[in-house]
Order: structure tokens, then C-alpha cells, then sequence
């Protein structure tokens, strides 16, 4: 993104984040799912916040669906790719890597994983299949429309507007199972947007700083690291579907994988310096 979508990013990107994402997305999901009216969940959200919290928590499988297979075609997507040269875990992403000859197979990966949980899913096996799906497609058709991007200037406009489109989804993605789980914290509606908006924007600022330090450029192993980490939340919110998974193992896999990666980042900047004092 060039500087104005940066900013944007952080300012129109927070609003859709904590109104669109947080507010009205999920409203809009418990709408279609139950067949009610939209204006009647929103009454519903602000005068009865415990029983809109019920009915999130009815539709939670088709959110975590959503997400989770969002999340692992992104992670796959990256791992399986011939291209990718930089390797942290080098006996697993060499494989991966090489895997990645194959065309789409990080789609075929994703139908199998959708269409076992499908089955498995001993209740609203079609809300599951369905809502995975609408992921799938999304994820294929802004993969497709970010892989066509031009950089030159005077495409820098649609590019950065199709940036910012992109990285919104992928905030939605990765947040709405949070809104669903943040009404076991407060069941008051102002309270849980303006936390997680909050979080949003912790988040974006120091995405936008590591992008303006240049950091990937020096730690190089922290964007596997990032990867590993989405990698691991796919999983445990898919596993969700068939079994509890704690939500501070969820943390603690994304904690161990950036932290690690950052460990191993570390250690071969403080190599690659020795290697150039020895050759000087």
C-alpha cells in the first residue's frame, strides 16, 4: 500500500473493522442463519445483549467455519508454493515447497478437511459445509484479484483500494469467533465493540510499523513464523467444531510459533554479522 492507503488503513479500516466486522457482519450472519429480520437482531443486540449472545453461540460452528477455512487456505497457500525460497522449519516448508508443483492443491486440502468435518459435525452439518464454503470461494477470488494487482503508479489506487478490501476479510476472518467469545466476558454490546476495536487497532499500528521499519526485511523467519501461527489457529478452530479447544492454547500456539520464529530471526542476523566480519 502506498502512504494515503496506509493511513486509510487505520482510519476507514477501523471503522469497517469495529462497525462492519464486529457489529453489523455478525448480525447479518445471525440473520440469514435463523431467517429473522436484520433491524430485529440489532433491537435485540442493544435491549437483549444475553440473548443475542445465544443466538451468536447458535451460529457459532458456521463463524468458526468461515474463519477457519479462510485462514487455512492463506496459511497453505503460502507453505505450498515452489516459489518460496526463505525456509525456517527447512524439513517441513523444503516439502511443502516442492508440494506446491501441484496445482490448487491447497483448495483440494481444504474441500477434503470441509467436506470430513461436514460429516463428522453431528449438528448443522449444512451450516458448516456452507459457510466454508462462501470462505473457499472468497479466499479464491480475492487470492485471484490481489495476484493481478499492478504496481505501477498510476494503478497504485485500485491496487491499494484491493489491498484494503483484502486484509478487511482476513480481519474477519480472524475476528468473528472473538465477537462470539467476548460476550462470555460482557454481555454489554459498547463494551465488546470498543475492546475489540481497540485490539484493531493496536494491531493494525504495529502492522503498519513493521512495514514502515522494514523489520521482515531483517527478521527474516518472522513472516514463517506469522504463517505457522495462522496455521496453528486454522486448526485448533476447525478442531473446535469436533472437540473444546481451550482459547489460551489457541494463544499460546500463535505466542510460541511468532516468538520462536523470532528467536531463530535473531540468531541468524547475529550469523550473517559474524560471516561478514570474517570476511572483511
Amino acid at each position: 500500500m502506498n502512504p494515503i492507503w496506509q493511513k486509510r488503513f487505520l482510519t476507514w479500516g477501523i471503522i469497517v473493522a469495529v462497525i462492519g466486522t464486529r457489529f453489523l457482519l455478525p448480525i447479518i450472519i445471525v440473520s440469514v442463519a435463523l431467517f429473522m429480520s436484520p433491524v430485529a437482531v440489532a433491537i435485540l443486540a442493544f435491549t437483549a445483549p444475553e440473548k443475542y449472545g445465544e443466538l451468536l453461540e447458535g451460529v457459532k460452528s458456521s463463524i468458526t467455519s468461515f474463519g477457519g477455512i479462510f485462514l487455512l487456505l492463506v496459511s497453505l497457500k503460502y507453505f505450498l508454493n515452489q516459489a518460496k525460497s526463505v525456509h525456517w522449519i527447512e524439513g517441513i516448508e523444503c516439502y511443502l515447497a516442492r508440494c506446491g508443483n501441484m496445482k490448487a492443491i491447497e483448495i483440494i486440502i481444504a474441500l477434503i478437511v470441509l467436506i470430513g468435518l461436514s460429516a463428522i459435525k453431528h449438528f448443522d452439518q449444512s451450516g458448516v459445509l456452507v459457510a466454508g464454503l462462501i470462505g473457499l470461494i472468497l479466499f479464491i477470488t480475492m487470492d485471484g484479484i490481489v495476484g493481478s494487482i499492478s504496481i505501477e503508479p498510476k494503478q497504485l489506487t485500485s491496487s491499494g483500494l484491493v489491498l484494503f478490501i483484502y486484509l478487511n476479510i482476513f480481519d474477519s476472518a480472524f475476528s468473528l469467533d472473538g465477537v462470539v467469545g467476548a460476550f462470555a466476558i460482557s454481555s454489554n454490546l459498547i463494551i465488546i465493540m470498543t475492546g475489540l476495536g481497540i485490539g484493531a487497532y493496536f494491531v493494525r499500528s504495529l502492522t503498519l510499523y513493521i512495514v514502515t521499519q522494514k523489520t521482515l526485511t531483517h527478521l527474516i523467519y518472522l513472516e514463517q513464523g506469522a504463517h505457522w501461527a495462522i496455521f496453528g489457529l486454522a486448526v485448533s478452530m476447525l478442531a473446535n467444531l469436533i472437540i473444546h479447544v481451550p482459547t489460551t492454547l489457541t494463544g499460546l500456539i500463535g505466542l510460541a510459533c511468532i516468538g520462536l520464529a523470532y528467536q531463530a530471526s535473531i540468531k541468524a542476523v547475529r550469523k550473517n554479522s559474524v560471516k561478514h566480519k570474517l570476511s572483511l
